[in-house]
């Protein structure tokens, strides 16, 4: 069952009555007061301003306004269409963010998070060395969520019972062919980095799909076992070793007694062929 607490960072950062509010809620209540904002802006000529904090590749570059960066994804169009799919996303944001920072608990949904916020704007930004690239809003932000949703979680049906694996799949797929139908290179960039920046950030914490690739490379540069090879025993050695200490036993003996001079001469090549074979183990 999807939506329990399994990791013991879980803690609502604040309470409303009885109701309580995680990181997911106020990341939902910031963009929605952010909204509210530049509708305000746009209906009272402060649109420019948005247009500021919108993330453009050639103004990083040669500007220097890198905290375009991360302010892209908290600029979202002021017109009625835009602000019905902004609520529908802020839902699904919700829902399914919950459930991820429940599962890997609070630090590591802000990382994931903030991963998510600034690494594909990095890859625009590298893209942009070659051709200018924009990007605003945050839905793909979000989705990014929804793919850590599937990864915990694959095997939840969602709607008309289709497991969130194969939505996830389906999602990208159409993501995938709007963009490149309409050559919107950024959109694709931001798309496959999102992705892969989900799928790696849980994998790296042991959550998610086994790649198996990520798996084989691991284990090529990890440092093989280093192996001792043990002679097995040789039980003719052993049983002429210990032939060789019973005929020299009482030789010893009589050395102790009566001192080697008393030694006859099959004695002292007895004593010197036993010493021969200790000498050449």
């Amino acid at each position: 069952m999807f939506g329990v607490t399994t990791s013991d960072d879980y803690q609502p950062i604040t309470w409303v009555g009885r109701h309580p509010v995680d990181t997911t809620a106020l990341l939902v209540a910031l963009h929605v007061l952010l909204t509210v904002l530049g509708c305000f802006l746009a209906a009272f000529g402060g649109g420019g301003f948005l247009n500021l904090l919108v993330f453009d590749s050639e103004q990083v570059l040669t500007l220097g306004r890198v905290w375009q960066l991360l302010t892209y994804a908290f600029v979202h169009a002021p017109y009625s269409s835009a602000l019905l799919w902004f609520a529908i996303e802020m839902w699904m944001f919700f829902f399914f963010g919950r459930a991820v920072e429940r599962f890997i608990g609070r630090r590591e949904f802000i990382g994931l998070y903030s991963f998510l916020l600034l690494v594909p704007t990095v890859f625009l930004t590298v893209a942009g060395l070659w051709t200018r690239l924009g990007a605003a809003g945050s839905t793909t932000l979000h989705f990014g969520i929804f793919i850590a949703f599937a990864a915990i979680y694959p095997g939840v049906e969602l709607l008309f019972r289709i497991q969130a694996k194969w939505v996830a799949i389906i999602l990208a797929v159409i993501g995938t062919l709007a963009a490149l139908a309409a050559h919107d290179w950024a959109e694709m960039i931001m798309l496959w980095t999102t992705i892969a920046t989900a799928v790696v950030f849980l994998r790296l914490r042991g959550v998610g799909p086994e790649l198996v690739w990520w798996s084989n490379l691991k284990a090529r540069w990890q440092p093989k076992p280093k192996f001792h090879v043990v002679p097995r025993a040789n039980s003719r050695q052993g049983v002429e070793s210990q032939g060789v200490h019973e005929s020299i036993d009482p030789v010893l003996e009589k050395i102790s007694k009566h001192g080697i001079k008393s030694l006859t001469p099959s004695e002292r090549r007895l004593l010197d062929k036993a010493r021969n074979r200790l000498l050449n183990k």
